[in-house]
């Protein structure tokens, strides 16, 4: 059995050949973790083998590389900004299963992915991870990893808020409970962690059942009670869950959209209680600005402003109207939506995803988070914007999908930093259905939403479903491992017009090369240590 260490920019697919490298070495800052991997090509036998891993003055993680179907590379792309040519269609490496052992097959690549986290307080200077592999009983590989921790220490992150869109009622169906229940809880709180433990601070939060991909089952948190000339609202649930995020390290919220997607013609979809009957407050096709919608949205939004003054959130809450509006329609009717909750609400300040100029032109939305591919106009125009990307665009565009070279997705923190953009969004955190469906799918095989080539694949979720909480992915980590790039950029107090950062020009036109990260990174090192 042939055995290696690589970084955590390659992808070990079923049929990739053979490394070389036996040792590596990697520098942190205190209060970073690493990653990297052991690779293994098995002969012609059927073989059982475990990962170990040790260091006896930093925490270590070993997890297993698990492999998904590709069926096909994603459109749109040449194949130099394409990961995994030659070996797609096929089986791609992605998720990261919490084990330490596999059955391999004959004539078999496989991986195991280590990560080791240099605490704020651990001791500067080189530690030792010792990597074994074995087959039964035998001991078949022993490999060695230093990790360089530096005197310098990577405070967090400032000024950029991280939110990805979740998905309660995907958690609800796949593991078989009541949305909100005393079962349902746990397991939330395991998927927010996860969240701030890949240093994304923002909690899409269910306020009622966000209005975005179809028609969902109820989701939502707030308790809504009707009576003749009233409603009455209980906000129990919306406080745990507030609770438990910030438990969790998350500091920053975002709630809803109030109105449908793609142009605010109809209210978002609210239910009476919390949604377990599924009966609606008003008929789907209610016009956005109809009395009946205005009436309930002049009863919420104080008590909404309320809630958030008393859990000190007002200041750390994001606000929508609707998701990717366009055409000359779309532009009216979220006009007369944004118009309507500036009236009701003059303290809310609305952000959304869009990729026409105009919204931002005409003041429509007060941070609009534009399309990765029209975010140099708004910033050559003077319009700070946050950026969001989703299935597109691709071609030479930062992605994450799962035939995206891993050093594109790494690039994004640093091109967040350097294209100083406001915030990111990206909508698909777990995201297990069938495209504006409620059918369930099985993430382990189904990739796309059954929508290939208009979704792309691996864009609907980062995460998989394990037994009691989430399974991450290569994807998942390196966007992690990016995010603490532009961490350790504001720690150096570097500029984004830093020349350092000139070969970045925008979100198409960067380095797409590992040397060029570890040099930047030694770079900063380097300048905090002298500090």
């Amino acid at each position: 059995m042939r055995t290696w260490l690589a970084s955590s920019f390659v992808r070990h697919y079923p049929s990739s050949r053979p490394r070389r490298r036996s040792t590596m070495r990697i520098h942190v800052a205190r209060g970073e973790r690493a990653s990297f991997q052991v690779g293994f090509r098995t002969a012609a036998k059927v073989q059982e083998v475990t990962a170990w891993a040790d260091c006896d003055s930093l925490p270590v993680t070993v997890r297993r590389v698990g492999y998904v179907p590709l069926p096909h590379h994603n459109t749109d792309t040449s194949l130099e900004e394409l990961d995994g040519v030659g070996h797609v269609p096929g089986y791609v490496p992605d998720p990261l299963f919490p084990e330490t052992a596999l059955r391999a097959g004959p004539f078999e690549t496989n991986a195991f992915w280590i990560t080791v986290q240099a605490p704020s307080d651990a001791r500067p200077g080189l530690h030792r991870v010792a990597i074994a592999l074995t087959v039964g009983q035998e001991h078949v590989a022993g490999l060695t990893a230093t990790i360089n921790v530096h005197r310098a220490a990577v405070e967090g992150r400032r000024g950029l808020p991280v939110t990805q869109w979740f998905y309660c009622d995907a958690l609800a169906d796949w593991y078989r409970v009541a949305p909100f229940s005393d079962r349902f809880w746990p397991i939330v709180e395991k998927y927010l962690g996860d969240l701030a433990a890949h240093n994304v601070d923002t909690s899409h939060t269910p306020l009622f059942t966000p209005p975005t991909d179809g028609v969902k089952r109820p989701g939502q948190l707030l308790g809504v009670r009707r009576e003749v000339n009233r409603y009455l609202f209980d906000w129990s649930l919306v406080r745990r869950w507030v609770h438990t995020a910030k438990k969790q390290g998350i500091r920053h919220f975002e709630w809803p959209h109030f109105f449908t997607q793609w142009g605010a013609e109809h209210p978002a979809r609210i239910y009476e209680g919390h949604g377990e009957d599924e009966k609606p407050l008003w008929e789907p096709e209610t016009p956005a600005l109809s009395p009946t919608y205005r009436d309930f949205l002049s009863r919420l939004l104080p008590e909404f402003k309320r809630f958030l003054e008393e859990e000190d959130l007002l200041d750390r809450s994001f606000f929508h109207i609707s998701d990717e509006p366009h055409g000359e329609s779309g532009i009216a009717s979220y006009r007369g939506a944004r118009e309507l909750v500036r009236e009701l609400a003059p303290w809310m300040k609305v952000m959304d995803a869009l990729s026409d100029i105009r919204f931002a032109r005409e003041g429509l939305t007060d941070f609009p988070i534009a399309i990765l591919s029209a975010a140099a106009d708004f910033l050559r125009e003077g319009h700070p914007t946050w950026v969001y990307f989703w299935s597109g665009p691709r071609g030479r565009y930062a992605q994450r999908l799962l035939d995206t070279p891993l050093v594109k997705t790494r690039m994004l923190g640093w091109l967040l930093y350097r294209l100083k953009a406001n915030g990111l969004l990206h909508w698909g955190y777990n995201y297990w259905y069938r495209r504006q469906t409620k059918e369930l799918i099985d993430p382990y095989q189904v990739n796309d939403a059954h929508s290939w080539p208009d979704w792309a694949y691996g864009d609907p979720f980062v995460v998989y479903p394990g037994e009691d909480g989430p399974v991450d992915s290569l994807r998942w980590e390196i966007f992690a491992e990016g995010l603490q790039d532009y961490a350790l950029l504001q720690s150096a107090g570097v500029e984004p017009d830093d020349p350092m950062l000139s070969d970045i020009e925008d979100f198409a036109e960067f380095p797409r090369n590992e040397s060029w990260i570890h040099h930047r990174r030694s770079a900063l090192l380097a300048r905090l240590d002298k500090r």
